[in-house]
């Protein structure tokens, strides 16, 4: 699970998630690639279990990337505890994902193979999602 290692200030404003991604919308290490069609958050426990589906379907073959980290702390007040007394414990951690932001990239298998494994990953994630090639040829996904 990712998780920042040390942080600054443990706890964050909840923020908008508003436009589209600037940087890492395209392809940096990779030959395919999982792109965010909209915007939202990612937990660590997502972004682990799309890696390891993917992971799992090339069976060792190739190699993957992920782009995104859990940087955000998201809080929240212990069940059955009254209103007030400040800001809750932090509870986990979340990426935010604009669209257009390239999450995961492959390269080393074939385009089938990369094809079916981003769309086992892609029903990992809450978010709509789509198969890109380098490229630059695009298909709808997930």
């Amino acid at each position: 699970m990712l998780i920042p290692k040390r942080v600054k200030r443990r706890m964050q404003h909840r923020g908008r998630i508003r436009g589209r991604a600037h940087k890492g919308n395209t392809i940096a290490y990779g030959e395919y690639g999982l792109v965010a069609e909209e915007g939202g958050r990612i937990t660590s426990n997502q972004i682990e279990a799309a890696r390891i589906a993917m992971t799992r379907f090339i069976k060792r073959g190739g190699q993957v990337w992920i782009d995104i980290f859990p940087h955000k702390p998201i809080t929240k007040h212990p069940a059955e505890s009254r209103m007030g007394s400040g800001k809750g414990s932090v509870e986990y951690w979340v990426a935010i994902v604009k669209p257009d932001r390239v999450m995961f990239e492959m390269a080393g298998v074939s385009e089938d193979v990369a094809r079916e494994a981003m769309r086992l990953a892609a029903h990992k994630l809450p978010v709509k999602c789509r198969f890109i090639k380098k490229e630059g040829g695009e298909s709808n996904e997930g």
